[in-house]
């Protein structure tokens, strides 16, 4: 038995918002019942852009349903700007925490958001922020996870085993046929970890639960890095010091001859603005 906290089996045993709506302005499918989780979300926005209504069919397990069930209750009230910063980790801090094994269902919450406000732009023939739009390469092919969710996912959390890039992502979990490719990805992650200078790997992040520092990570991760992924590029967080915050860009972004202005211009300007106006962006170089 996982060890659960209460608002997990709450959320469980109690789903709120299940079903669907006829009038979604935007609707979202992941995952396939023929592998063992797939998840459906749509949301409808009132008169001032803001999600009036989210809702959710899912199958899969009791922490897929709690998921599911807490993003629909933090969507609610949100403009599609403030719900695109929501991580699978925001999703699963609400629930006070899953087991490792169990990660994976709070991406799957993130990934049917990401799907259904694709959805929704499109649908309005608008143009898809870049930050959603992301071209990527599907690994996993039962459960649909891309290559940028698990190389995304081995850095962030260190994983060096193919067993818990599937506890964290699912990648892995069906027909085991991607498990070459995976491990291909833990090797390439870990390479360019251990080739980086010791003082970009080894500095001691402020802890998770530093408001500020959560924020940075949200803003860098959510809107940040995936608009420079759809050109190739990244970034990365190295340390935060005081105001100060360190970052290294990689992929295309590394040799760019105007990295300084993307530094300056663009990097720094969205941390002081989605998190405190007084933050200055500090380049690392490799």
């Amino acid at each position: 038995m996982w060890d659960y906290s209460e608002k997990v089996l709450d959320h469980f045993m109690n789903p709120r918002n299940v079903g669907a709506l006829d009038d979604a302005d935007g609707v979202g499918e992941v995952g396939s019942m023929a592998c063992g989780d797939a998840l459906r979300l749509c949301f409808k926005l009132d008169a001032d852009g803001r999600i009036a209504d989210a809702r959710f069919q899912t199958f899969g397990c009791g922490s897929a349903i709690a998921s599911s069930s807490m993003l629909t209750e933090m969507l609610k009230g949100l403009t599609l700007e403030q719900a695109a910063r929501i991580s699978n980790e925001d999703i699963a801090r609400e629930l006070d925490g899953l087991p490792r094994e169990k990660m994976h269902c709070s991406v799957m919450g993130r990934e049917a958001l990401e799907a259904a406000m694709i959805d929704y732009y499109r649908r309005q023939g608008r143009e898809v922020p870049c930050g959603l739009l992301v071209q990527d390469v599907e690994i996993c092919h039962c459960f649909q996870v891309s290559r940028e969710t698990i190389v995304k996912t081995i850095r962030q959390y260190r994983l060096r085993e193919i067993e818990d890039v599937t506890h964290y992502t699912k990648a892995g979990g069906g027909c085991t046929a991607c498990h070459h490719d995976i491990r291909h990805l833990i090797e390439e992650v870990w390479q360019e970890l251990e080739a980086a200078p010791a003082g970009l790997v080894q500095v001691e992040l402020p802890a998770a639960g530093d408001e500020r520092s959560r924020q940075i990570r949200e803003v860098l991760e959510n809107d940040i890095a995936r608009a420079l992924r759809t050109d190739g590029g990244d970034i990365e967080l190295v340390a935060i010091r005081g105001r100060r915050v360190h970052v290294k860009l990689t992929g295309a972004c590394a040799s760019c001859p105007s990295s300084g202005a993307t530094i300056k211009g663009w990097v720094e300007q969205q941390l002081r603005e989605h998190v405190s106006p007084d933050l200055e962006v500090v380049e690392e170089k490799s």
